[in-house]
């Protein structure tokens, strides 16, 4: 089956360079009408080139495709409805929003300014958070929407030198759980690509090495035009992609034990026990919701 974007409007951010280029590229081939945001700053934030997003608007239509530039910065919450409304002005709405946008600063958490935190922070976390919160009543009220959010292994595994990218990109991953718990009633489905690839973010990553070569953006796409289409099933899932491999990346917790909530337990009880708290045999996937293995482990006691 051939998968049609044919009628959606997609909006992708960051989309000036790197993944968010190839995602818009492949939208845009598969028929999506679709807006490139990126105001064209260096990879640390700073700076605006407006020929970065309009580059890929002319590469989309040169192919026959239909794009909008919008150059304004998620980081700002008037910035995020300026691109929504960018897509409602040229297209007469939106379907889809990959919040891609993303910067760089790196350095160990003893030497991290918090001014470089929060931006980080402010365009990662928080740009998908302006830019969901400004398209969510527009895909709500159409009963239609796919969401796709980008984390990382930064923040998913963690990565020497990038809390403050990890952190946002650990955060998003939250947001997404929570959205798609509100989301699912109305077919508006929230997800998260953690993508793998050699771009101007992780160029400097020794690109000449065999392995780096491998990671074509191109390679990621597929997966994020997959969960921005109809043909997506799921919500509170993450892809990973890199290289061509595809995965879900899931928490687990595992069958741990437990004591009696009636009487004292003690920081002894949990000393003695943590072996068989932590161990991983009989882990299961987290369900949506809050009660995890609550209830099961407490239905345990009835057995004794």
């Amino acid at each position: 089956m051939t998968l049609s974007l044919e009628g959606r409007v997609a909006i992708v951010t960051g989309a000036g360079a790197g993944l968010g280029r190839e995602h818009a590229l492949l939208l845009a081939r598969r028929g999506a009408k679709v807006v490139v945001n990126d105001p064209g700053g260096s990879v640390n934030g700073v700076g605006g080139d407006e020929s970065a997003a309009a580059a890929v608007v002319d590469e989309i239509r040169s192919a026959g495709g239909t794009a909008v530039a919008n150059v304004d910065s998620v980081a700002s919450e008037e910035g995020a409805g300026r691109i929504i409304d960018a897509a409602v002005q040229a297209f007469g709405g939106v379907h889809v929003l990959v919040n891609n946008a993303g910067i760089l600063r790196d350095r160990s958490f003893a030497k991290l300014s918090l001014e470089d935190f929060r931006a980080v922070v402010d365009v990662h976390f928080w740009g998908a958070v302006h830019c969901t919160r400004a398209v969510w009543p527009i895909l709500n009220a159409q009963k239609y929407g796919r969401v796709v959010m980008t984390t990382s292994v930064s923040g998913t595994s963690g990565n020497f030198g990038q809390s403050s990218y990890g952190a946002a990109k650990e955060g998003v991953l939250g947001l997404m759980r929570a959205l798609a718990l509100e989301g699912v009633r109305n077919d508006v489905l929230v997800n998260a690509i953690s993508p793998g690839a050699l771009t101007r973010m992780s160029g400097e990553v020794a690109p000449d090495d065999p392995f780096m070569r491998r990671l074509d953006p191109a390679l990621v796409s597929p997966a994020v035009a997959w969960l921005a289409s109809a043909r997506c099933d799921v919500s509170a899932t993450i892809i990973t992609a890199a290289a061509g491999g595809f995965g879900r990346l899931h928490y687990f917790e595992t069958s741990g034990v437990q004591f009696d909530p009636a009487a004292p337990v003690t920081v002894e009880m949990f000393d003695a026990a943590f072996a068989r708290i932590a161990d991983l045999d009989n882990a299961a996937p987290t369900r949506p919701g809050t009660d995890g293995r609550i209830m099961e482990r407490l239905d345990t006691l009835a057995d004794r």
